[in-house]
C-alpha cells in the first residue's frame, strides 16, 4: 500500500532538453530532422533488404536486424519528447514511463549482442572465406539475430521489473527528456545501491562481452586484411570493416559513459547530450555510413526505384 502510494497516484514529469528560447528552438527543429532522416534511412534498409533477394545474405540479415532496432530506438524517444514539448505537458504515467525504459533497455542490450554477431560475420567472410556459407549459414544467421532480440528482451524485464519496485516520492521530476533509469533512480526514496550494482554487472555483460567479441574478431580481421595480396580486395575489406568499427565505437562509447559509472557522479546535463547523440544521431548515421554507401544496397535501391518508374509509365 505504500508503495501504492508513493508511486500510482501522480504521473511523473519528464523535463525534457528544450526550452522555447530561438537558439533552443533552431535545436528542436534540427533533431525533428534528424529524426526524419533515421526513419526514413532505416525504414528503406528494412524494405530494400526485404524486397531484393540478392540482398538475402547473412550480412543483410544482420543490418535489417540493426536498422529495425535502430527505427523502434527512435521511435522510443523522439515521439513523446516532441508531443511534450509542442504541446506543453510534460507528464508521462507510470505505464508510459515503464515502456520507455523496457523498449530502450532492450533495443540497447539487443544492438550490444547484434553488433558484436555482425564483427563475427565480417571475421568469418574475410578470413574463412571457404567456409562462410558453414559457419554463417541462414540458420545461424538466424539463430545468432533471434538470440540479440531474446537476450535484450530479458535484459529489460529484469531492468524494469526492478526499476519499477522502488517507491518513488517527492519530486516526481525527471530531469531528463525521457524515462532513463539513472535518471529516474534519483527519484526513488529507498536506497538504490544495490540496484546500482546490478545494473553495472548487466553493463559489464550486455556491453564488454559483445566488445570482446567485436574486438578479437577485428584483430584478426586486420591482420588478414594486411596479408591479402590483392589491393582490391584490400581496400573493399577495410571499408566494409571501417565502416562497422565507427559505428561500434560510436555505440559502445556513448553507451558505456552513461551506463558504467556510478550515480552519484552523474551530471542531468551531461547525460542528457550523450543520450541523444547515441539515442537520436547514432540511428542516422548507421544507414548512412555502415549501408547506404554499400554499392550492393545502392544498386537494390536504383532497382526498386526502375520498378517504380516502369510501374508509372505503364498506368
Amino acid at each position: 500500500m505504500i508503495w501504492e502510494n508513493h508511486t500510482f497516484n501522480s504521473n511523473f514529469i519528464l523535463l525534457g532538453i528544450f526550452d522555447h528560447s530561438p537558439t533552443h528552438i533552431f535545436l528542436f527543429s534540427l533533431v525533428l530532422g534528424i529524426f526524419t532522416v533515421a526513419f526514413m534511412g532505416n525504414t528503406i534498409m528494412v524494405l530494400l533488404i526485404y524486397l531484393d533477394t540478392q540482398l538475402h545474405t547473412p550480412m543483410y540479415l544482420l543490418l535489417s536486424q540493426l536498422s529495425l532496432m535502430d527505427l523502434m530506438l527512435i521511435c522510443t524517444t523522439v515521439p513523446k519528447m516532441t508531443f511534450n514539448y509542442l504541446s506543453g505537458k510534460k507528464s508521462i504515467s507510470l505505464a508510459g514511463c515503464g515502456t520507455q525504459i523496457f523498449l530502450y533497455v532492450s533495443l540497447l542490450g539487443a544492438e550490444c549482442f547484434l553488433l558484436a554477431a555482425m564483427a563475427y560475420d565480417r571475421y568469418v567472410a574475410i578470413c574463412h572465406p571457404l567456409r562462410y556459407s558453414i559457419l554463417m549459414s541462414q540458420k545461424i544467421c538466424c539463430l545468432m539475430a533471434v538470440s540479440s532480440w531474446v537476450v535484450g528482451s530479458s535484459d529489460g524485464i529484469i531492468i524494469i521489473a526492478v526499476a519499477l519496485s522502488f517507491p518513488y516520492c517527492g519530486s516526481r521530476e525527471i530531469p531528463h527528456f525521457f524515462c532513463d533509469v539513472p535518471a529516474l533512480l534519483t527519484l526513488s526514496c529507498t536506497s538504490t545501491l544495490l540496484f546500482e550494482r546490478l545494473m553495472f554487472i548487466c553493463c559489464v555483460i550486455m556491453l564488454l562481452f559483445p566488445v570482446a567479441v567485436i574486438i578479437a574478431s577485428y584483430v584478426h580481421v586486420i591482420m588478414a586484411i594486411i596479408h591479402m595480396g590483392s589491393g582490391e580486395g584490400r581496400r573493399k575489406a577495410f571499408a566494409t570493416c571501417s565502416s562497422h568499427l565507427m559505428v561500434v565505437g560510436m555505440y559502445y562509447g556513448a553507451a558505456m559513459f552513461i551506463y558504467m559509472r556510478p550515480v552519484s557522479d552523474r551530471s542531468p546535463t551531461q547525460d542528457k547530450m550523450v543520450s541523444a547523440f547515441y539515442t537520436i544521431l547514432t540511428p542516422m548515421l548507421n544507414p548512412l555510413i555502415y549501408s547506404l554507401r554499400n554499392k550492393e544496397v545502392a544498386r537494390a535501391f536504383m532497382k526498386v526505384l526502375g520498378k517504380g518508374k516502369s510501374g508509372e509509365q505503364i498506368a
